[in-house]
C-alpha cells in the first residue's frame, strides 16, 4: 500500500488515490465502520479530483452491501454533524489546506467522532487485504456516474445547527468579510452569516476545481486583511479548503490566530459560568503566552499531542466544552464533534457583538503571545527517543528560561526530522536556545 493513515486520515497526491486504492478503501471502511448502520454519508471539497474519488469510494462501500449517501460539496464538519445526528459513519474527501493537486479521505465513526488509533489500525489491515492481488478490488468495477450535486436538505440541517448555537441572538449590524478559500465554505458560510443578520462581503468563493487554497484562505490571508480595512469591517474570517478551521482578522487588519480565539472564548465561557471544570484543552504547540494568560484567570489547561482528534479525546475524557489548536481548529463540544471553522467564526462574532468592544482590544487583552522560534533539522536516522538522549541539554535550557520560557523537542513520526521549538520573552534568546539544542540533536543523531 502506497499511502498510510496519518493524524487525519489518508492524504497524498490525487493520482495516488487511484480507483483501485479508493475502491479497496471503501470496502475496508464499510467492513470496519458500518456495523449495524449499513449506511455511510460522504462529502467532498471543491477539488477537481473529488468526484472521481467519491465515485470509487462509493462503489467500494456499496460493494459491501452498504448504502452510500452522497452529500456533494460540503464542509468537513457538516459530514461529522450528520454522522453524529444519524448515527452512521462518514467520509470526507479533502486535502484540507493543501493545493488542488492533492487529495485525501478522512473518516468519522458512527456518532461523528474521528477514529482512534486502534480502529485506524484495523482499517489499514482490512485495506491491505482488499488491495492484495487475490482480492481483485477495483479491477473491472463499474464505478457508476458522478453524484456531486449538493444534498440541500441535509446541508440546511447543518446550517441550522450553527445558527441555533447562538440561542436566538442576532449578528445584525456587524460588517464581516469572509475568505472562503474557493473551497467548501463557499456556499454555506455566506448563507449562514446572512441568515444571522450580518452584512457580508465574500472573497474567493468561486471554485473551479483548481483554485482551492490558491493564494487565499487561512494559509494566505493577505487579501482578507486588506479587504477588512478597505470595507471598514468589524472582523474578517479566513477558512481553509474544507472549512474545518478558521483564522480571524481584526478591524486593523491584524491576524488573530487560534490561540487568541480559544483564549477569548474560554474566558467568555468562564465569565458566563459555562466553562466546565474551568478547563480548556490545547496541544503542545499552543503558545506559552496562552498558558500564562489562562493561569492568571484561574483556567486550567489540559495539553495533548498535535491533532484535533487528540483534543477531542481529551474533551470527551474530561467532559470539557472547548479546545483546539493554534492553526484555527477549534472544537465547541456542546455543538460539534470536530473542528468547525464556521461554528467558530459565528461564536467569535457573537462574543464581539455581546461585548460592544473592538475585536482588536479583546484579542490583545486575551493573551500576550511570546516569541516562538521553530527550527527543523534533518538527521541521519529517525530517532523517536531523541529528546531523552539530549535530556541534560534540554533541562539546562529550561532552567535558564525559567517559568516564562518553554522547550519542545519533537521528532517527526514519519521522516528523519527533528523539530525544536523555543518560546521566550525575547526572540534573540529563543533563537540562541534553539540553535543550542539543534547542535545537541546533531551531536546525538547526526545531520543528514
Amino acid at each position: 500500500m502506497t499511502l498510510k493513515f496519518g493524524t487525519d486520515g489518508v492524504r497524498g497526491h490525487a493520482d495516488e488515490l487511484d480507483d483501485r486504492f479508493v475502491h479497496a478503501l471503501g470496502r475496508a471502511a464499510a467492513e470496519v465502520l458500518a456495523g449495524s448502520a449499513g449506511r455511510f454519508v460522504i462529502g467532498m471539497d471543491t477539488r477537481a479530483s473529488g468526484p472521481r474519488i467519491e465515485r470509487a469510494l462509493r462503489a467500494g462501500i456499496e460493494a459491501q452491501g452498504c448504502v452510500a449517501d452522497v452529500l456533494g460539496v460540503v464542509p468537513t464538519p457538516a459530514v461529522a454533524f450528520l454522522a453524529a445526528a444519524e448515527a452512521v459513519p462518514g467520509a470526507m474527501i479533502s486535502a484540507s489546506h493543501n493545493p488542488f493537486e492533492d487529495n485525501g479521505i478522512k473518516f468519522f465513526a458512527a456518532g461523528g467522532l474521528k477514529l482512534p488509533d486502534a480502529v485506524e489500525a484495523r482499517l489499514e489491515g482490512a485495506l491491505d487485504r482488499w488491495l492484495a492481488p487475490s482480492a481483485g478490488a477495483g479491477a473491472d468495477v463499474d464505478l457508476g456516474a458522478d453524484h456531486d450535486e449538493p444534498d440541500v436538505d441535509r446541508i440546511d440541517q447543518y446550517e441550522s445547527m450553527v445558527i441555533a448555537s447562538l440561542e436566538g441572538r442576532s449578528l445584525g449590524g456587524m460588517r464581516v468579510v469572509i475568505d472562503c478559500a474557493n473551497g467548501s465554505a463557499s456556499l454555506v458560510a455566506p448563507d449562514v452569516l446572512r441568515r444571522l443578520g450580518a452584512e457580508v462581503t465574500v472573497l474567493h468563493a468561486e471554485p473551479d476545481g483548481r483554485n482551492i487554497n490558491l493564494d487565499c484562505g487561512s494559509t494566505h490571508p493577505a487579501s482578507l486583511q486588506a479587504a477588512v480595512v478597505e470595507h471598514g469591517a468589524t472582523i474578517g474570517l479566513a477558512f481553509d479548503g474544507d472549512a474545518d478551521r478558521v483564522l480571524a482578522v481584526d478591524e486593523t487588519g491584524a491576524l488573530v490566530d487560534g490561540d487568541h480565539m480559544i483564549a477569548l472564548c474560554a474566558i467568555d465561557l468562564r465569565e458566563r459560568g459555562e466553562l466546565v471544570g474551568d478547563t480548556v484543552v490545547v496541544t503542545v504547540m499552543t503558545n506559552l503566552g496562552f498558558r500564562l494568560a489562562m493561569a492568571e484567570r484561574g483556567i486550567k489547561v489540559v495539553e495533548t499531542q498535535v491533532g484535533d482528534r487528540y483534543v477531542l479525546e481529551a474533551l470527551e475524557a474530561g467532559g470539557f466544552v472547548i479546545g483546539g489548536e493554534q492553526s484555527g481548529h477549534v472544537i465547541f463540544r456542546r455543538f460539534a464533534t470536530t473542528g468547525d471553522g464556521l461554528l467558530t467564526g459565528v461564536q467569535l462574532l457573537d462574543l464581539v457583538m455581546r461585548s460592544g468592544r473592538r475585536f482588536s482590544a479583546l484579542a490583545s487583552e486575551s493573551m500576550t503571545q511570546l516569541p516562538q522560534v521553530l527550527k527543523n533539522i534533518r538527521v541521519a536516522h529517525r530517532d523517536p527517543d531523541i529528546a531523552s538522549h539530549i535530556a541534560g541539554e534540554i533541562a539546562a535550557v529550561e532552567a535558564e528560561l525559567g517559568d516564562h520560557g518553554r522547550v519542545l523537542v519533537r521528532p517527526s513520526g514519519t521522516e528523519p526530522l527533528v523539530r525544536v521549538m523555543i518560546e521566550a520573552p525575547d526572540a534573540q534568546v529563543a533563537s540562541a536556545a534553539a540553535d543550542r539544542l539543534i547542535a545537541a540533536v546533531v551531536a546525538a543523531a547526526g545531520e543528514a
